[in-house]
């Protein structure tokens, strides 16, 4: 909620109080006030992300926010990247620039039971020696996305995914989204430190935003991890900061050989106003197995996804003693719990037919609670699957719940087996429209062919209408089925034929929300053919791989036919997507769709994509630093020059735009001899 306009806050030192008696005026020092909010704000984030002990109310903050989002927008000059307003995301990005740790993200071995955690013990007392009694620190292992941040001189200058411990990506704008990862840390840091831990979220909120997108007929995540990593690896950070992610630390990368002790690190990490992974220091290795064996029985009790205990050598003298073996420290180990299970009868087995015609068997399952979840149906993958596991329709199966959340048939109990059980057969024809199915040579799933098939336009037209697609906003899943089951829509082609009067008397359906669907689809139509091209459904097709046909070919001549090797001729198009365009466009039936979706107004011309020619043609171009114009006025002038806008400085840059306060870009252009433009010599090279 923001404070009155015109007006400002007093600040006089209290960072909680507020007061509305200031008008903000030319007078004012408007630089110093924005420090100010600026300091005001990290200090609540951190009192209510952090510390988990908010001094003021969500109004009083909101007015914070609100009052320097007023002084920002009046003076752009001002705005700063570290800004807390910033955190919303910027411009989507083209693509992960890869960063090089300086200090690998090492990976751990794992211990499964006691004994191996008992193993460990002797070992690393063994390497150390009689004369030395290592104390053992103990953390929650959390099943989320593993990620580094870098911070110089106390201020955030770049976040990395793990990749694959060498190298990671450069998600520092998705990062930035996240309110538990302070921009600027209090209490004198290193000059460089980087601190790593991992991106996660809670289970309530992972449970709350997914009945939102149940609601809205979207997609809904399988389980947390994937939805942490996949809003991490975002290329738009605005749908990363949608997301409510939070992270906890656990470790550091370079920068860490000032601390003496790996608990001392925590506590130091903690006090510079970064969030810390909980952790407990044992003098014993029966003190650490008991610890592991707690959590192993009250795991659900922690209110996120862990799938096991981190087990460290506290003393760093002690660490750099043991050192690592290949990709894993000697003087750490993950306890890795085992996976929620149960047993319980396999009543049936099911086909579901998808989107893209596959038929995919599913367990019908006597219920059976796993975890404090009721488990009804569990996936069962593919024949293959089946015949592999040996399993038999009224066998007495294992259920896991795979990472905690996704139910699955592991294996059957043979030794209970009465005789009364039966084999599974995949059938010859689609349970839902009849026709023949189809296994390709090679392939493990068996497939409807006919593209008229019901399960196959339900499905299609629900993917259509999703926002990756054409992007209808309303039509989500549950308006989809009903339309199809009530007969108004049968493919795609008719959702451009709908009219209100069709709506208005279904029920929950009035005269204005009739004609907002209808507007929308309406709308659809100034989608580029490359998402029309990806909404088709097309095998192997996505929307990155629609963008590079559709650059090539308009859509008349995808019906007219083109040659696998036409299409294989496009960078990033392989024989495999190839043949499955060819053949999509080569179906009458498809044919007959195609054209029905051109007759709506639909675009199916050929995309001209950027310009190629201009005096930044091929170049990769990073800005950085507080420039005179909005950002997104030089990305746009790059762009429509022939460039490329990147949001990392490597060997691969040609250019780096620097505003004032550019920072560690700037440096990093110097020291790799990449030349530096100033906005006057932007343009001049644009003119």
């Amino acid at each position: 909620m923001a404070g009155p306009a015109g007006w400002g806050i007093a600040a006089l030192g209290d960072r909680s109080g507020l007061a509305y008696n200031l008008p903000v005026t030319e007078s004012v020092d408007v630089r110093g006030r924005i420090e100010k909010l600026r300091e005001q704000i990290r200090y609540h984030n951190r009192r209510y992300h952090i510390e988990d002990a908010p001094e003021v109310s969500d109004a009083e903050y909101d007015a914070l926010v609100s009052e320097l989002e007023s002084l920002e927008a009046e003076h752009p000059e001002l705005v700063t990247p570290d800004s807390p307003t910033q955190r919303v995301g910027g411009d989507p990005l083209e693509g992960f620039e890869p960063i090089r740790h300086a200090v690998p993200m090492l990976s751990l071995a794992n211990a499964r039971k006691t004994g191996d955690l008992l193993e460990w013990d002797a070992r690393v007392r063994r390497l150390l020696g009689e004369d030395e009694e290592p104390r053992y620190v103990t953390e929650l292992k959390i099943d989320g996305l593993a990620v580094s941040l870098r911070y110089e001189d106390g201020r955030l200058v770049r976040g990395a995914t793990r990749g694959n411990g060498t190298v990671g990506e450069d998600v520092s704008a998705q990062l930035r989204t996240i309110r538990s990862v302070p921009d600027r840390l209090d209490d004198g840091p290193p000059a460089v430190l980087e601190p790593r831990g991992e991106a996660y979220i809670t289970l309530a909120e992972f449970e709350k935003l997914n009945r939102e997108l149940e609601a809205e007929g979207k997609k809904t995540f399988a389980n947390p991890r994937n939805l942490a990593a996949g809003s991490i690896r975002q290329l738009d950070p605005k749908v990363t900061a949608r997301r409510p992610l939070t992270i906890l630390l656990y470790g550091v990368g370079e920068g860490g050989e000032v601390f003496e002790s790996h608990s001392g690190m925590l506590a130091a990490l903690k006090g510079y106003g970064l969030r810390v992974n909980p952790y407990t220091v044992h003098d014993s290795i029966e003190s650490v197995v008991a610890e592991c064996e707690r959590w192993a029985k009250e795991r659900e009790s922690v209110g996120y996804q862990i799938d096991g205990v981190v087990v460290k050598v506290d003393s760093r003298e002690q660490q750099l003693a043991l050192g690592s073996v290949a990709k894993s420290p000697r003087w750490a180990i993950a306890y890795k719990f085992e996976p929620l299970a149960g047993r319980t009868k396999l009543l049936d087995i099911i086909i579901n037919v998808g989107r893209t015609g596959a038929l995919t068997p599913q367990a019908v399952l006597e219920p059976v609670n796993v975890g404090g979840v009721t488990i009804s149906k569990a996936t069962l993958h593919n024949e293959d699957y089946v015949r592999e596991k040996g399993i038999l329709i009224g066998d007495t199966v294992v259920i896991e719940r795979a990472g905690d959340v996704i139910p699955q048939v592991v294996k059957a109990v043979t030794e209970d087996r009465d005789g009364t059980e039966r084999e599974f057969t995949m059938p010859t024809h689609c349970p839902v429209c009849g026709e023949p199915v189809s296994r390709p040579e090679g392939e493990a799933v068996t497939r409807c062919v006919n593209a008229r098939c019901p399960a196959q336009a339900l499905e299609h037209i629900i993917h259509w209408a999703s926002k990756s697609a054409m992007d209808i906003d309303g039509l989500g899943e549950k308006l989809a089925t009903r339309l199809f089951d009530l007969g108004l829509i049968k493919d795609v082609a008719d959702v451009y034929r709908l009219e209100a009067e069709q709506l208005v008397p279904l029920e929950g359906f009035g005269e204005k929300s009739a004609e907002n669907l209808i507007r929308a689809i309406e709308k659809s139509k100034e989608q580029p053919f490359s998402r029309v091209l990806y909404s088709l459904g097309i095998r192997h097709v996505g929307a990155v791989t629609a963008e590079l046909i559709a650059s090539r070919f308009s859509g008349e001549e995808l019906m007219q036919g083109v040659e696998v090797e036409g299409l294989s001729e496009i960078k990033g198009v392989g024989g495999v997507v190839a043949r499955a365009v060819v053949e999509y466009f080569a179906l009458e039936d498809n044919g007959d769709l195609v054209r029905r979706l051109m007759e709506t107004g639909l675009d199916f011309e050929k995309e001209t994509g950027r310009p190629t020619e201009g005096p930044f043609a091929g170049k990769r171009v990073v800005i950085t630093g507080t420039l005179q114009k909005p950002r997104s006025y030089y990305v746009e002038r790059l762009e429509a020059a022939g460039g490329t806008f990147t949001s990392s400085v490597s060997k691969n840059t040609d250019y780096v735009l620097a505003g004032e306060e550019a920072g560690s870009k700037l440096e990093r252009a110097r020291e790799l001899g990449v030349p530096v433009l100033d906005e006057a010599g932007f343009e001049e090279l644009l003119t």
